[in-house]
């Protein structure tokens, strides 16, 4: 029994990723001590990026390079890293926390958040387009971006921050419902049961997402979320205008013309829940009562990023003089919308660098990129990727991380199993071989380079 079409729930393109966040110094052999490089490619989000900078000790610098499959993906990521950057002193950390879930896995968002994004699309515009070879910050570098790529982030950019069209401007196209294209989607995903679709949602949670391990998923948050895209509801508000951050094109083949339609294209089945909110080192969220548990995985992504924040704040270049607990009440004055991007907060030793569409397989041809990189993680859905190139950018001792396809729900368990042994394969291919002394983990697989 399946309830829906197979492979249209994942989508064509990756907002939020399929697996939990992961230290990535953490994860196989750990390796400490001096500057350390990791590449992601196409993560789709940073949960990586905040976990690994959370597990990061004092004297250890951290570079992060990161290569997504479309720039659309690219501008959510320096969206949510802008958001996250955001000091305390103009957002405190309770509201910092709502509104960055919020505009991560929300398909409509409430008219302040739509602001602050707004003012953020506006800040990272300038960025991407006034500053050619050093970068604004640290970690929002955009400078190895070729010419065009920066347009097409420009452009993006642009679109989140169009006021929106009154009836009197007949020039500008009618702006995307989110509440229609994600309907669209649902209808499409669905077919004929789209009018048993609770039944459908249900079945899905109960039999795929509860059978893998997330029993924390509320069934009525879950419902929600398949229904109106919307995964976090944590304040009283109304959530009514499209989060343009959650829109892309997509090209379709219409009587032999190739068409692009702008829509929500991303996962309508396995949800945002995933990146942060079904683990936590907190047990005490974990506990159930009556087989129910008392926490959601609202509550949990809640606490775990609002943790990854106040980890992130530590690493300030210049430390707070107020203590943590005043995190939550910024000065009356101070207002999100003033921030520019030369007010968020300087992380030490740290930085986040942004390459090209393409760049995977031409990193080899450059002599700094040689056996550069101290770990490194392919997403479910790059893993096409993984070739005999990547054993020249990684260096001598490196960890490979793969996402297995655990929490893709339109996949079965042959399939599952068909795939972690399809990664394998190409990890060999790749000189690469199996880590062993760690624990046996179905979401990601571990490899190290194969010892001659």
């Amino acid at each position: 029994m399946s309830a829906g079409r197979a492979s249209e729930g994942a989508g064509c393109i990756t907002w939020w990723g399929f697996s939990p966040a992961r230290d990535l110094l953490k994860t196989g052999p750990v390796k400490r001590g001096g500057d350390v490089n990791v590449l992601l490619v196409g993560s789709g989000d940073p949960r990586h990026i905040l976990k690994t900078i959370s597990g990061l000790q004092e004297e250890e610098r951290l570079h992060l390079w990161v290569i997504e499959s479309s720039m659309e993906v690219v501008a959510r990521q320096l969206l949510l890293l802008y958001l996250a950057l955001m000091p305390k002193e103009s957002m405190g950390n309770n509201e910092k926390t709502e509104v960055f879930l919020e505009v991560f896995g929300n398909g409509e968002i409430r008219s302040q958040t739509e602001e602050t994004l707004r003012h953020t699309a506006s800040q990272l515009s300038l960025s991407v387009t006034e500053t050619l070879e050093t970068a604004t910050h640290p970690c929002l570098n955009t400078t190895l971006l070729k010419f065009k790529e920066r347009d097409e982030l420009a452009r993006i950019f642009k679109l989140w921050i169009q006021p929106k069209s009154s009836s009197s401007s007949s020039q500008s196209a009618a702006p995307i419902l989110m509440s229609k294209a994600w309907d669209y989607r649902v209808r499409q995903h669905l077919g004929t049961r789209y009018d048993s679709k609770k039944g459908c949602f249900d079945w899905d949670l109960k039999m795929k997402l509860h059978e893998r391990g997330c029993g924390v998923i509320n069934k009525q948050q879950y419902a929600r979320w398949r229904e109106r895209g919307l995964a976090f509801e944590m304040r009283e508000g109304v959530y009514q205008i499209t989060n343009p951050s959650l829109l892309s094109s997509r090209v379709f083949s219409q009587k032999g013309n190739k068409v692009a339609v702008r829509g929500y294209w991303g996962d309508i089945v396995s949800s945002p829940y995933l990146s942060f909110g079904i683990e936590t080192d907190d047990k005490s969220m974990l506990k159930t009562q009556n087989g129910q548990h008392i926490k959601t995985a609202q509550d949990i992504s809640f606490a775990n990023v609002q943790d990854l924040f106040h980890s992130v704040s530590s690493r300030r270049g210049c430390p707070p003089t107020s203590s943590q607990s005043d995190a939550d009440q910024p000065p009356p004055e101070s207002e999100p919308k003033s921030v520019t991007i030369n007010d968020l907060m300087p992380l030490s030793g740290i930085s986040v660098t942004f390459l090209p569409l393409d760049s995977l397989d031409k990193l080899p041809e450059k002599q700094k990129f040689s056996h550069f990189f101290d770990s490194i993680y392919f997403s479910f859905s790059c893993v096409h990727k993984l070739g005999p190139t990547v054993r020249q950018i990684a260096a001598p001792d490196a960890v490979l991380v793969v996402e297995l396809a655990k929490y893709i729900l339109d996949v079965n368990k042959e399939q599952e199993a068909g795939f972690a042994e399809k990664v394998v394969s190409m990890a060999l291919d790749a000189e690469f071989e199996p880590w062993r002394e760690g624990k046996s983990d179905d979401v990601h697989a571990v490899f190290i380079p194969k010892r001659n």
